[in-house]
């Protein structure tokens, strides 16, 4: 007999978020993580917020709900509540019940400055890697370094001299047309109306120059993940300069490796990494003037060819936070706000690397990392 297509909704319904998600749910062993790191943050949450007057939502739910955005290639954050109001999934993982309201979204933008303040999200990174060291994935001794571009969000139009030489937009209308061929242009003369902190810089001589910023990350080598990001203004030495501030952030007075590729070759980084009692694994550039500055008694050890073959997994974060997390051109402005989103895309990547070892997480673990 032919049912009726009809729906009616008790009076009441028994029924739990946690009912909705399977149990192989790969975002469950991700909760997992996400919670445990997030409850070692307590003191700082509360430093965060005022003792007394209205209570504010719970930062830990923040913090999640932007984890979800990275995961699930939300592209704002009016979007991320829209989906949060409907999508149970996202209700049980952020911490709302059922019947609980969903918040505006202007709360991302009134919290983030509070974030970036306290340096939240370098301190949630930092919870996550201790738990990763208690699991025994990191390496101590062995480490490699890359950048990687992030278009800013600004165009070429906006990129004016900084004295207003140029009279402005050689028509009128809000997508002016400007001609600035012959015309030389550089970041000593001209900066971004846009974004003042975006800078014109190409990676390679055959490449076009565009307004960006550059993304560094230091990852360990044992089972690839990242234990440092930074985002600085984009530049010809900058890879070189962040690669040595965050391996001179890792503790131990051992001496360490650094893998790293040929852009690194050059005789001031080289020189720098062995007074800082740290071997350059560096892929040797011959074509550069003068030679490479890797010689035998760095490159006859097995060790250096080891760091050569493992050093491309770095690219494989880039490709994630680029592909999944949407940093390919970032929509926010000012470097601390795109450092921000860099590093939270950095540790969703290490997130769900983790939550497929079966050390950090035994009872959800699946055998294998991405």
């Amino acid at each position: 007999m032919r049912g009726n297509d009809e729906m009616q909704e008790a009076l009441f319904t028994m029924a739990k978020l946690e009912d909705f998600v399977p149990l192989d749910h790969p975002l469950r062993p991700i909760q997992k993580i996400v919670n445990t790191a997030l409850s070692g943050l307590n003191d700082l949450f509360n430093e965060m917020y005022a003792g007394s007057g209205r209570a504010s939502i719970a930062p830990e739910k923040l913090m999640r709900a932007l984890l979800l955005q990275v995961f699930y290639s939300i592209r704002s954050e009016r979007q991320l509540m829209e989906q949060i109001r409907y999508n149970l999934l996202f209700r049980w993982f952020v911490g709302l019940a059922i019947d609980d309201p969903v918040w505006d979204h202007s709360v991302f933008s009134k919290n983030r400055d509070r974030l970036i303040e306290h340096e939240a999200v370098e301190k949630f990174f930092t919870e996550v890697m201790s738990l990763a060291d208690k699991g025994g994935l990191l390496s101590k001794d062995h480490f490699s370094v890359d950048g990687t571009l992030v278009q800013a969000w600004a165009s070429h139009k906006s990129f004016r001299p900084k004295d207003g030489s140029d009279g402005g937009p050689d028509t009128p209308g809000r997508n002016a047309e400007s001609d600035w061929k012959g015309r030389p242009r550089s970041n000593d003369t001209h900066s971004s109306t846009t974004d003042p902190d975006a800078r014109l810089f190409r990676k390679s001589s055959n490449t076009a120059a565009t307004l960006c910023y550059q993304g560094h990350a230091l990852m360990e080598n044992r089972n690839g993940l990242v234990v440092g990001a930074v985002v600085t203004h984009a530049g010809g030495s900058a890879e070189r300069d962040a690669a040595l501030a965050m391996i001179g952030t890792v503790p131990g007075t051992q001496r360490k490796t650094l893998a790293a590729d040929k852009a690194y070759d050059t005789a001031g980084f080289v020189e720098s990494c062995r007074l800082a009692n740290v071997t350059p694994h560096v892929a040797m550039n011959v074509a550069r003037s003068g030679g490479s500055a890797i010689d035998a008694r760095t490159s006859r050890h097995p060790g250096y060819e080891v760091s050569q073959r493992i050093r491309k997994r770095i690219e494989e974060h880039f490709g994630w936070a680029k592909t999944v997390g949407r940093i390919r051109q970032t929509v926010f402005r000012g470097i601390h706000r795109v450092d921000l989103q860099f590093k939270l895309n950095m540790l969703a990547s290490n997130i769900v690397r983790m939550s497929r070892m079966p050390t950090v997480v035994p009872e959800f673990a699946v055998q294998g990392a991405r």
